[in-house]
Order: structure tokens, then C-alpha cells, then sequence
């Protein structure tokens, strides 16, 4: 895919004064220069030849694992839209759409305790989301403010920290691990993925119901983007390695920040296991394009669909 944008020199200079922003002692990124060329670039001009196909805001699902690198690549593909495509383009996380505690709490009094933990799909405020990405999609736009939400205090924050969202962009990079994400079949859900669901949901209702959001309210949302590009692992154990190292960068890069303990990360990822799995076997909807990252954390091969 031949692309051409405008002052390359430039767009590559940020891309690399990004990239070193996020490095840490001891993990530093690989094979830079080689991975603007052969992927991000080509991942760019994909999502610019679609834009300029259908004039109009285009949503750019990006799916993939715990630690797998959304976020890092999300702010990429933002700088080389932005600076060579001159595509005004912001990215939002699946994250920030995280229910309440309080609705959490009664959440998981009513079905299972397991929803008071975050992630999962039927955790997140499918109505507000799909309000949002409706707004962004309209062409009678007009302004109006997102949900922030405060991990810290395992809450969303109020109203006034909202983030704004001023003009109407060309491109919006929605990133969450369950982007995209199907659900199963109902014989599938039977048997316990791992202890969590073996001690924690004997009675089937928590992956039940998670598995009927995805069905249902989750499935609305997902029809609103416009291509989906997946961030597919090796395996699912590299999830805990990748997500170790994101603690480890939270630590380096926050001062008094508590981190997971490796039992306690141990622990939360099994509530992510099934999906995951289930998403690296059978890949997400509207797929366009697949990034298959190697067991260094690598991107190793690009797939357009």
C-alpha cells in the first residue's frame, strides 16, 4: 500500500519524542523507525482511504489483550492521522464508560459479587457510550463532554472533569479489550474457565449475564464502528507477562501510586480470561485489519481483511 502525507520528516520526529516518553529504564522500545514504516503508516492510510471514501466521522474499533499496547498505539495513530493525514481525530477508552460503584455495588447484590469488579462487559454505562459514539456520528454535531473515570477511587468522576469534545472529528480511536467482542455459545459458558469462575460462579450467572451484554447491549455499540483493527497475542499467558509490565511503568511513572501485588494481578486477570480467549480464537466484529504481536511485545505482521 503505496501512502503519501504530508512532511513525513515531521510526523516521524513526534512519533519518536512519543515513543521515548513512554519508554522506562530497562524497556525500551524496539525496531522504532522500521515499526512507523511497516505498520503504523500503512495502518494510517487505511483508516484515511476509508475516511475519504465515506466523508463523515469513521470509528476505528482497536481491540486487544490487558498490556497488549492500545493505549500506546492509539496515541500513535492519533499523531500520524493528525500531523500527515490532517485527520482531526481523538481517542477514547472503553474504560472511561465504567459504571459507577454505587450502580456496581447493587449490581452485584442483585446477579453476582463478581460485578463489583470492573471490566467485565455489563460493568460499563452502555447507555451513555452508545450516546456518545451516536453524538460523534452525527452530522448535525454539536458539542458535548465525555466520562472521565478515576480508577484510583474505582469511580467515575463528576460531571466538571468531563473531557469536552468542542468540533466534530474526522476519526475517533475507541480502544478497549473487549472491542468488538462476540458472544458465545450458551454450551460454551458451561464449563469453568478457570478458579475464579470455579469457585465464584458455580451457578453460571455472572458469565450468563456478561455473555447476554455482549448479546445485547454491547452488540448495539459495536455496530457503530466502522473497522476494527485487533492486537492479537501469542497466547493468553502473555497477558499476565505484558500487564506485569504495565504495573511496573506505573510504578516508574506515578509517586505513591499503589500497585497490584503478582497474586493479586494473578486474580484479576482470570476475570478477563474467557473473553480474551475467546477473542483471540474468533476474531472481533467488522474486523479490517489483524496486528499479530510476537512473545517480545513486538508488532510482527500486519493482516488487512
Amino acid at each position: 500500500m503505496q501512502i503519501k502525507f504530508s512532511d513525513k520528516s515531521k510526523v516521524k520526529e513526534k512519533y519518536l519524542r512519543f515513543i521515548k516518553s513512554q519508554e522506562i529504564k530497562g524497556e525500551l522500545f524496539k525496531d522504532k523507525i522500521n515499526q512507523f514504516e511497516k505498520y503504523y503508516v500503512p495502518l494510517c492510510g487505511m483508516i484515511f482511504q476509508g475516511y475519504s471514501k465515506k466523508k463523515g466521522t469513521r470509528i476505528i474499533g482497536l481491540a486487544g489483550s490487558q498490556g497488549s499496547g492500545k493505549s500506546t498505539i492509539s496515541n500513535i495513530l492519533k499523531i500520524i492521522l493528525k500531523e500527515g493525514f490532517n485527520l482531526n481525530t481523538i481517542f477514547i477508552s472503553i474504560d472511561d464508560f465504567y459504571k459507577t460503584l454505587k450502580m456496581r455495588q447493587l449490581m452485584s447484590k442483585k446477579t453476582n459479587n463478581l460485578f463489583l469488579t470492573r471490566g467485565v462487559p455489563g460493568t460499563h454505562d452502555t447507555k451513555i457510550l452508545l450516546s456518545c459514539l451516536k453524538k460523534l456520528k452525527d452530522r448535525t454535531f454539536k458539542q458535548f463532554a465525555i466520562p472521565k473515570f478515576d480508577k484510583s477511587n474505582d469511580d467515575r468522576f463528576p460531571r466538571r472533569k468531563w473531557v469536552k469534545i468542542i468540533k466534530k472529528p474526522d476519526v475517533v480511536i475507541f480502544e478497549g479489550w473487549c472491542v468488538g467482542a462476540k458472544p458465545q455459545k450458551k454450551k460454551d459458558l458451561l464449563r469453568p474457565i478457570n478458579e475464579l469462575e470455579r469457585l465464584k460462579d458455580k451457578n453460571l450467572k455472572w458469565r450468563t449475564k456478561v455473555n447476554q451484554e455482549l448479546k445485547k447491549n454491547y452488540s448495539k455499540i459495536f455496530n457503530l464502528i466502522d473497522e476494527t483493527i485487533f492486537l492479537k497475542a501469542p497466547s493468553f499467558k502473555f497477558v499476565y507477562k505484558w500487564r506485569l509490565l504495565q504495573e511496573k511503568k506505573l510504578k516508574a511513572t506515578t509517586k505513591g501510586k499503589k500497585i497490584m501485588t503478582k497474586k493479586e494481578l494473578k486474580n484479576f486477570i482470570m476475570f478477563y480470561e474467557r473473553i480474551t480467549k475467546h477473542m483471540i480464537k474468533s476474531s472481533p466484529k467488522n474486523l479490517k485489519s489483524v496486528i499479530t504481536i510476537d512473545d517480545k511485545h513486538r508488532l510482527k505482521s500486519i493482516k488487512f481483511i
